[in-house]
């Protein structure tokens, strides 16, 4: 009899895991079945976004490439100039310096944080755990109004001044659409070290069978962010590798 009752009381104590293991599989499902399917979305080699950022009165135009290999760049349209920010080959992570123009590797440390997280194109919920990522549903939050449910999603850590920190950070998805429209995730380095970034997305638009965000806004959270909207979302861009390569100074400076 006392085996049965610690059988009863196993199976009880397992059935809210269960439910909640079930539940987090059906957003996440009814998510990537609402913005293309898990196969289309497999199958995305790349992507290249075209946006504007606002800042200080200014529309900045950006181009940003994001590709299945973990390559990607960023460039800033200004005054006639391209400058290309976070370019990452595969292999070394650089910018063009503001002030210099000219190409500057970026310490390890970045360099080794951006390969850890290679495996996030297109979306770091799909195959989450395949990558090693952890998914936990945490209950339902109202974001601007909208009813919300909250994923944490644990990655693989980071590492700062040496060392290794937790890498985690907190998905709304709308519960009416089943997607994403925030993120917040712990500020681990800098000036704003200990607060918390936000991210908001909303505008959801079709290209070409997939549904992206082409709003976002950024920031902390709280405070007023930076606005982003996107122009137009090119699916499998055909982008040359030289375009990710270090430009190398003949004088070998770098």
């Amino acid at each position: 009899m006392k085996k049965i009752t610690k059988l009863l009381l196993a199976v009880v104590l397992m059935l809210p895991q269960v439910n909640t293991a079930q539940n987090l599989d059906e957003i996440l499902d009814n998510y990537f079945e609402n913005t293309g399917g898990r196969a289309q979305w497999d199958a995305l080699q790349g992507i290249k976004m075209y946006a504007k950022v606002s800042q200080m009165g200014l529309e900045i135009p950006l181009e940003i490439t994001q590709l299945k290999s973990g390559k990607q760049m960023t460039i800033i349209n200004f005054q006639g100039q391209q400058i290309k920010q976070g370019v990452f080959d595969g292999t070394i992570l650089w910018s063009i310096n503001m002030m210099t123009q000219k190409a500057e590797k970026s310490d390890q440390e970045a360099t080794d944080n951006i390969k850890r997280e290679m495996g996030d194109f297109p979306d770091p919920f799909l195959n989450y755990k395949q990558k090693g990522y952890t998914a936990e549903l945490l209950g339902t939050e109202e974001i601007d109004g909208a009813a919300c449910y909250k994923i944490k999603l644990t990655k693989k850590p980071l590492i700062i001044d040496g060392q290794e920190v937790e890498n985690i950070s907190f998905y709304f998805f709308d519960m009416d659409n089943f997607v994403p429209i925030a993120v917040h995730s712990e500020i681990k380095a800098g000036a704003a070290k200990g607060q918390m970034s936000e991210i908001k997305m909303s505008d959801y638009q079709e290209v070409e069978g997939y549904y992206f965000p082409f709003s976002m806004i950024q920031g902390l959270k709280g405070q007023e962010g930076q606005a982003i909207s996107f122009d137009q979302i090119e699916i499998n861009p055909q982008v040359n590798d030289s375009e990710f390569t270090f430009p190398e100074d003949p004088s070998g400076s770098n």
